[in-house]
């Protein structure tokens, strides 16, 4: 229960702070160009690519953020209304929605202000066909694959086996399943991530060329610092599995023939070197939070995992490795 609150609290301030990061950039995009761009601003253009409509700049900031301030709306109800039973799949859908329609906003948003900018009159506005189509193809691809992350976290929930019993029984099959997560490693993930994205929305804007030295390595520090804000750890009959951040990636395996042994320890990020991905005496260990830690031996080293119910994820382990081995 306690690793189910807390799952549900970091992805609520991811959700709040994607939130807030998007709204700032749909509305300060056309604040921070106004003196590049005309009184009205072009935001509607023909079939023949030709600009047709315009809107008042202060319209053209406000209306998108509008939209989004919306949408954000309803998935925050959508949340709070469904039930226990519903609420992995509420959270998946509205974080998959969420994330598509913040990238498909900021894009459309981007070309518009690109668009428009030095120009004498929104009729001389440059057409946006293809920045459109480009951010529609970006936010389907990440919708698509938040949405696929998030129903195999379900389903990887569901199989889990239920109660303390770690008696396998002849010809069954069983699966523990437990993860973990650090909710400031998300924020940081989130601080180094969100001046990238702004310097690469004002690039696709037209307003700044692109600064590589500035979104290339906030852009990684944020990719690196994400992967290793959460871990899933999976026990089955094909052993033990290890997967790193929100898109499973990168993944450990152990076969239950290559496991020595397993035990549950505690480690306290002193211990290893801090939080994260650390090396050193000890082994290799993934520290989201001091306590309760599974370590496996295999091939003379440890490898240890903080995750909740680590205890019977070591003795379903040594189970495995016992029948394999006879």
């Amino acid at each position: 229960m306690n690793e189910r609150k807390r799952r549900v609290g970091v992805a609520t301030w991811s959700a709040a702070g994607w939130s807030a990061g998007v709204l700032l950039l749909l509305a300060g995009a056309p604040l921070a160009a106004r003196g590049r761009l005309p009184e009205r601003v072009a935001t509607h253009w023909g079939a023949g690519g030709e600009p047709d409509g315009s809107m008042p700049l202060w319209a053209a900031a406000v209306l998108p953020a509008l939209i989004w301030a919306v949408l954000v709306a309803v998935a925050a109800v959508a949340r709070l209304r469904a039930d226990d039973r519903t609420g992995a799949a509420a959270r998946g859908w509205t974080g998959a929605t969420l994330l598509s329609a913040g990238v498909f906003l900021m894009g459309g948003q981007a070309a518009v202000v690109r668009a428009n900018v030095d120009r004498e009159h929104w009729r001389e506005a440059g057409s946006v066909s293809g920045w459109i189509v480009a951010a529609l193809v970006a936010a389907v691809t990440i919708g698509l694959a938040a949405r696929l992350m998030t129903r195999r976290d379900t389903a990887a929930g569901e199989q889990a086996a239920p109660g303390p019993e770690l008696k396998i029984p002849a010809g069954q099959r069983v699966v523990w399943f437990s993860r973990a997560s650090n909710r400031w490693l998300h924020l940081m993930s989130l601080v180094t991530g969100l001046p990238a994205v702004a310097a690469g929305v004002a690039a696709a804007a037209g307003l700044t060329r692109p600064h590589w030295s500035l979104i290339v390595p906030l852009g990684l520090a944020s990719l690196a610092v994400l992967c290793c804000s959460s871990v899933r750890a999976r026990v089955s009959d094909r052993g033990l599995e290890v997967s790193l951040g929100p898109f499973g990636r990168p993944t450990r395996r152990w076969a239950p023939e290559d496991i020595e042994s397993a035990r549950a320890e505690n480690r306290a990020p002193a211990q290893v070197g801090g939080w994260g991905y650390r090396l050193n005496g000890l082994g290799t260990t993934v520290m989201l939070r001091g306590g309760e830690c599974l370590v496996v031996r295999a091939k003379g080293k440890d490898f240890a995992v903080s995750v909740d119910d680590a205890e019977r994820g070591a003795a379903l382990l040594n189970s495995l490795t016992a029948r394999a081995a006879s």
